[in-house]
């Protein structure tokens, strides 16, 4: 099949990615909201839920979180991502926005190139084939989920460096270097993830191991605002990241900020 260049083209496989920005201290009754939200997204028959925990994050408020190794309770940014198609997260949602009191939700599209369930689900199998096209922002699924409160267009940036990188003319690690410019950028937040293996431009395998006390692991900082506040700080990443990779993506954005946070 040829297309033509303004051909209105939906793979097949197209889904949507929801992806749940919060911190691990926000509850739904006695138990952590993101644990709920997976819990619903099981209930529901979704096609499956990923949680991640960052160790380090901006709250709305411009006051940052840390993990700190040694404490017993600590809060730390979490994102739930979950993968399925328009209707299934409309459901998703129509269940978790009444009760998503702080943080923001993103919609994205997703085109799933592989989706298998084992042999347990011998009907699962691969669900797209090898496909070129790239959906428009009015093509999207992402762009097809009704929500309660009305999103508002945004952009995720994300910028993939070393956990030993350093800030420019600094000692201090390239991401806390970042998370805290986005703090004086006013950014709406920030979440860094570390990864356990990874190699970079240079094909230099990196992974943690259980005797080594430090290494150099893979880290992405993740930040998701409006697009022209995220390309105005795009100027302070070209200054900070001399080697690594930034993306930058096109999303939905629902916000909940809880009563006294907000931008200063």
């Amino acid at each position: 099949m040829v297309l033509g260049a303004r051909a209105a083209v939906k793979v097949e496989a197209e889904q949507v990615l929801c992806r749940f920005h919060l911190s691990n201290f926000v509850r739904h009754g006695t138990e952590p909201l993101y644990q709920w939200i997976v819990e619903v997204a099981h209930k529901g028959g979704l096609q499956g839920a990923t949680v991640l925990k960052g160790f380090m994050g901006l709250r709305p408020d411009g006051s940052i979180l840390r993990e700190n190794p040694w404490a017993l309770a600590q809060e730390v940014p979490v994102i739930v991502e979950v993968v399925d198609g328009p209707h299934h997260v409309e459901s998703l949602l129509e269940d978790v926005e009444p009760v998503f009191s702080e943080g923001s939700i993103t919609l994205e599209r997703a085109h799933v190139v592989l989706y298998r369930g084992g042999d347990t689900h011998p009907a699962w199998k691969d669900i797209a084939p090898r496909c070129d096209v790239v959906a428009t922002k009015e093509e999207s699924a992402a762009w097809e989920v009704k929500t309660v409160k009305i999103p508002e267009e945004g952009a995720l940036l994300r910028i993939f460096v070393g956990e030993s990188d350093r800030e420019p003319g600094r000692n201090r690690p390239l991401y806390e270097a970042i998370v805290n410019r986005a703090r004086e950028a006013h950014l709406a937040g920030a979440t860094v993830l570390k990864g356990p293996m990874g190699f970079g431009r240079h094909s230099r395998m990196h992974a943690a191991k259980l005797l080594e006390l430090s290494t150099d692991l893979p880290v992405v900082i993740e930040i998701v605002d409006a697009e022209e506040r995220i390309r105005s700080f795009l100027p302070v990443v070209d200054e900070l990241v001399t080697e690594g990779l930034v993306t930058l993506e096109a999303v939905r954005v629902i916000k909940y900020v809880s009563p006294g946070q907000g931008r200063s």
